[in-house]
C-alpha cells in the first residue's frame, strides 16, 4: 500500500492537485493511509468522518431527502459526500466511502460488504459499488485499496495530458 500512496503523492504534486476525504464505513482509515508518509501535507488537505446520516447532512451538505430516498449506502449519497467535501475543504479532489463493513448492519437489499466509493474532480463525479467479503477490517482495507487505485489511475491520466 505504501507504494500506491507514494505514487498518489507524486502524481498530486506533479498535477498540483489536493485531496480531501469524506468517510463513513472506513472511519478515517483512508485519511490515515493518505497521511502515512512524509510530505502528505503538500497534497492532503483534510478529512471528514461523517458516520451518521445527520453528519453527512450537516457537515457535507448531503440532502436529507437524498438520504431518505436512496439510503446512506447509495451512489447518490457517495457522490454527494465526495462533492460536499471538496467544497467544504476547498480541495481539488474529493474521495468518499459509504457502506456496510459488518459484521452487523447488512440487509437482504444491502448485505455486509456493500460499499460505494466516489471520486469528485471539478465538474465530474463518479462512483462504483463494491461487493466485498471478509471481516470488518478486511472490508475497510479493501475499500481503501480500491478507491486509492482509482485515484491513482485518474491522477495518472491527468498527469499524462
Amino acid at each position: 500500500m505504501e507504494e500506491l500512496i507514494e505514487r498518489i503523492q507524486t502524481l498530486c504534486l506533479k498535477t498540483k492537485l489536493t485531496l480531501a476525504t469524506a468517510e463513513s464505513c472506513t472511519g478515517g482509515r483512508l485519511a490515515s493511509l493518505l497521511t502515512s508518509i512524509s510530505g502528505a501535507s503538500n497534497v492532503f488537505r483534510s478529512g471528514v468522518i461523517a458516520y451518521s446520516a445527520d453528519c453527512k447532512t450537516s457537515l457535507l451538505g448531503v440532502s436529507a431527502d437524498l438520504i431518505t430516498k436512496h439510503t446512506v449506502v447509495s451512489n447518490e449519497v457517495a457522490e454527494a459526500m465526495a462533492c460536499g467535501v471538496t467544497q467544504l475543504i476547498k480541495a481539488d479532489i474529493g474521495l468518499a466511502t459509504t457502506g456496510i463493513a459488518g459484521p452487523t448492519g447488512g440487509t437482504k437489499q444491502t448485505p455486509v460488504g456493500s460499499v460505494w466509493i466516489a471520486l469528485s474532480y471539478r465538474e465530474k463525479t463518479s462512483s462504483r459499488l463494491l461487493h466485498l467479503s471478509g471481516n470488518r477490517a478486511e472490508i475497510v482495507e479493501q475499500t481503501c485499496h480500491e478507491l486509492l487505485t482509482e485515484l491513482r489511475q485518474m491522477l495518472q491520466t491527468l498527469a499524462d495530458e
